[in-house]
């Protein structure tokens, strides 16, 4: 028997997460904020919003409270996780069984790691994190919460990437570089200096936007 897992966010996004959510024996139940004006992502019924699913589990004890956010702005993913955790929710991680995850690596609740993803060892990935698919994060990284590691992205050993950032599909990062928090590396580029918080950096090397 499969155990329910509530997918809060039906995009293209949760559409991967049901998938692996499925692989790893979960059933896909999905809710979106745009229910009931979108009632079906492909095959899977939207069952509500996300208010729904906390009315559910607060009126319901025996409620199966797992649940996982699928959505790829970090901003709202880090607003809808903090509202289910404040209401009791159990905040799964999601690990893609073709990933290779190093058995001294750490990860947080609520992260998803796709397919072909590398986590080395005593990298530390955070709270509500998007390890997208054939993405590398190397030994000693530190990825920090409500983090995007888009596809493809290598993150060589000793990098570090603040809260909120996104590191675009594709992009290179030098070993023992610095990303700031709330960053948009832009998709493609190669990071060898640090990065301070709150900007846009993009290009081959990457340069700032301040």
């Amino acid at each position: 028997m499969t155990k329910k897992l509530a997918i809060v966010g039906a995009s293209g996004h949760g559409k991967v997460i049901a998938d692996i959510a499925e692989q790893l024996g979960f059933t896909a139940n999905f809710y979106d904020d745009a229910y009931p004006s979108k009632a079906h992502i492909e095959h899977w019924s939207i069952h509500g919003t996300c208010d729904d699913l906390i009315a559910l589990n607060n009126a319901n004890e025996a409620f199966n409270n797992d649940v996982v956010v699928a959505i790829g702005n970090n901003d709202i993913r880090q607003q809808k996780i903090e509202l289910l955790l404040q209401n009791n929710f159990n905040l799964v991680t999601l690990i893609h069984p073709i990933s290779v995850i190093s058995q001294y690596a750490l990860i947080g609740k609520g992260t998803v790691v796709f397919s072909g993803a590398v986590i080395n060892a005593f990298a530390k990935v955070g709270t509500g994190c998007i390890i997208n698919t054939a993405a590398i994060v190397e030994h000693d990284c530190v990825v920090g919460d409500f983090t995007h590691i888009c596809p493809n992205v290598a993150l060589a050993g000793g990098v570090t990437v603040g809260t909120k950032s996104w590191v675009g599909i594709g992009s290179q990062v030098k070993q023992l570089i610095t990303i700031g928090e709330n960053c948009l590396i832009g998709a493609g580029s190669t990071v060898v200096k640090n990065i301070p918080d709150n900007v846009t950096a993009f290009g081959s090397p990457a340069v700032s936007n301040i």
